[in-house]
């Protein structure tokens, strides 16, 4: 059977959002996945989410939990039903806030940390028995090390104000809207 010009455009969209999925690192199951649910109309189950991003149920299950703890899925229990649901994040800002936090943490850390190690190894003290030779090529080390150092730490600086960008804008929404209710950031006695 030849499929529907709208199933062909959800099809090709669950395709792109894989293939970004993997440009950022994350499984390109896991950008069918969400994919899938941000074109569903309505919550929808593990099983659902097997047929419409065409991949295995253990797939499915692993990836939904890593986009729960990005922010980018919601699980919804429904009373008298035994499955869970999803839904998709539809704040962009959040989703982007969701997966800096989570790369941030995992990788990005480990890698400034590595940078740290690698230059301690080449600490002026360590390397008094080396030889001209060896000497000029730890200068160069630590010079391409530093340089490599000073980048990263920009980067979780850029990535810091990036993150705090998000209570910067409701602020400014609250200025802008004369102290009115205008997020999630919103208490009780502003409402």
């Amino acid at each position: 059977m030849t499929p529907t010009p709208l199933q062909q455009s959800r099809d090709n969209f669950i395709l792109g959002m894989a293939r970004i999925s993997h440009f950022w690192g994350f499984p390109k199951a896991m950008g069918a996945i969400y994919g899938a649910i941000y074109l569903s109309s309505q919550a929808i189950s593990l099983d659902e989410l097997v047929v419409q991003a065409n991949v295995t149920k253990g797939a499915v299950s692993t990836n939904v939990r890593h986009l729960e703890r990005l922010g980018m899925v919601h699980k919804i229990a429904r009373i008298g039903e035994r499955k869970d649901y999803y839904t998709a994040e539809t704040d962009f800002w959040k989703v982007i806030k969701g997966i800096l936090r989570e790369r941030e943490k995992s990788e990005f850390d480990r890698a400034l940390r590595s940078v740290d190690d690698s230059l301690a190894l080449l600490d002026p003290k360590a390397v008094k028995g080396f030889s001209s030779e060896e000497m000029e090529l730890a200068g160069f080390y630590r010079q391409r090390m530093n340089a490599m150092q000073t980048f990263f730490r920009a980067l979780d600086q850029l990535v810091a104000m990036v993150m705090a960008f998000d209570s910067l804008r409701i602020g400014a929404l609250r200025k802008l809207m004369g102290g009115a209710a205008v997020g999630p950031g919103t208490s009780d006695k502003e409402k």
